[in-house]
């Protein structure tokens, strides 16, 4: 369906969404709190004076500190692959299925929407009891077209998006919500294929919780790779087991221990009263996700995982994997920016939380670069030299501690998703660590200069999509069991 009712109702959401949020709580507002002010000068003074005053005795305990954090966050890690190892029994099918708004928010997507139609058609839901958006920006001429020719279900309709700012995908969804009839709402992403059975599960575990606080379910995110892409062969790996270590062993892990964690973009099942009771999505934060699932917790909710996933496709070459890269590594400094400034907001247990996934996210994305050109340094120029290397061995250990964790849960991610991860992988990793350092810097910089630009990631279609959705159906019949 595409008409002037349409866009008449999306210039109607603009003036009556009134889902903003108070600027303490949104990326929108720049500049540090008092309270992180405060920090920053206690740090700041009391470092310097440290180094002035007793320089060695502090050199010794910044390298006592960085190693111990590093070994905590592998400990950490293998701590949340033996979590994941528990599956509790999927509930049962509810007798009453609610009503469920899919809303898919797309820009500069004409290549790929058919695509995403029939998969959003292949969903295996009551169709009277779904509800459909696809959201698109007022001037994105060639995807509206390509939606206008796209032969879409009875349920799913186009939904225009006023101009305004800032031009994010969370603006987008914010305009879906104020139309949503649905109980319950999911976002897709363009290249996304999700299994035709995610609704149907996430609706069970929304009817199983008895407690009244489980507002999120996120499904696993999976990447299959391009079909003779071997430009990009390398990093679509790395991207893939990357992906793999998240969602099948890290977030089922944290999920086990009752904590919060960064939402997926794509993929996410909400309460739709508590989404909009919550402010919805923060525009101005580019991994909008990733703050939400950190709100959900300050506001007394819960998120869980469940088991049927969505197929993605990796974003492909550097030219195409920076940008993305860069946007999710600046929208975890925004998210950590802004839930910083009023940390007791998400109390002790969920303040570690962000500090092991989002801060732990930054730092290592940060140092990775350093501790691997140290290493390889060390190693050449003794080579070179005809000597051993002089390297501490406890420098070395706690690098193999680390660098084993990481392999670790990429490894039975990686098994679980039903990809490839073996030895050849495991020596390549290292390489892929440090061009996140490379991402980091550069988002870095983005934030100080562009902080609300969107890094677009262009999406192809998929030459597996025919094959890839045959897959999908006969595999998700021997899934093993969902985690919440």
């Amino acid at each position: 369906m595409f008409d002037a009712e349409t866009i008449k109702a999306g210039s109607e959401a603009d003036s009556a969404i009134g889902y903003g949020l108070p600027a303490e709580d949104s990326a929108s507002a720049r500049g540090l709190s008092i309270s992180q002010l405060v920090s920053l000068f206690i740090l700041v003074i009391g470092l310097g004076a440290a180094i002035w005053f007793v320089p060695a005795e502090t050199g010794t305990a910044l390298v006592v500190f960085a190693g111990s954090a590093f070994v905590a966050n592998a400990l950490w890690r293998v701590g949340l692959v033996c979590l994941s190892l528990h599956r509790p029994r999927e509930p049962a099918a509810p007798d009453y299925l609610p009503r469920y708004t899919v809303v898919a928010a797309l820009h500069d997507e004409a290549e790929v929407m058919d695509q995403l139609v029939r998969r959003l058609s292949a969903l295996d839901y009551p169709a009277d009891r779904l509800q459909g958006f696809l959201a698109l920006e007022a001037d994105d001429a060639a995807t509206i077209a390509a939606a206008r020719a796209a032969p879409l279900p009875a349920w799913l309709s186009v939904l225009i998006v006023p101009d305004g700012r800032p031009r994010t995908k969370p603006r987008a969804l914010n305009h879906a919500l104020g139309l949503a009839s649905g109980e319950l709402l999911t976002v897709y992403d363009a290249e996304d294929a999700p299994d035709p059975l995610q609704l149907r599960e996430a609706a069970a575990w929304f009817a199983a919780d008895k407690t009244g606080r489980l507002a999120c379910l996120q499904a696993p995110l999976r990447i299959r790779g391009r079909v003779g892409d071997k430009a990009s062969s390398f990093l679509d790996g790395q991207f893939a087991a990357e992906y793999a270590s998240l969602f099948e062993t890290a977030l089922p892990g944290i999920v086990r221990l009752g904590l919060p964690f960064p939402l997926g973009g794509t993929s996410n099942h909400f309460r739709v009263d508590v989404l909009r009771a919550i402010g919805g999505w923060d525009a101005w934060n580019v991994t909008e996700d990733a703050d939400l699932g950190f709100r959900l917790w300050n506001r007394g909710y819960r998120s869980g995982v469940i088991n049927r996933p969505t197929w993605e496709t990796p974003p492909g070459s550097l030219v195409h994997w920076l940008p993305q890269r860069t946007r999710w590594l600046k929208g975890y400094m925004q998210t950590w920016g802004v839930h910083t400034r009023r940390p007791w907001r998400l109390d002790v247990r969920g303040l570690f939380a962000m500090t092991m996934t989002i801060g732990a996210g930054l730092a290592s994305a940060a140092i990775h670069w350093a501790s691997t050109t140290w290493m390889a340094a060390t190693v050449l120029v003794a080579v070179a030299a005809g000597i051993s290397p002089e390297t501490p061995l406890a420098a070395l250990g706690v690098m193999l501690f680390g660098a084993s964790a990481a392999w670790l849960s990429c490894a039975i991610g990686a098994r679980r998703a039903g990809i490839a991860y073996g030895p050849m992988q495991m020596i390549a990793a290292p390489l892929y660590w440090s061009l996140l350092s490379l991402a980091f810097f550069h988002a870095f910089w983005r934030l100080i200069r562009e902080p609300f630009a969107w890094d677009k990631t262009s999406h192809r279609r998929d030459p597996l999509d025919e094959a890839g959705s045959q897959r999908l159906s006969a595999d998700h019949a021997a899934t093993p069991e969902p985690i919440t």
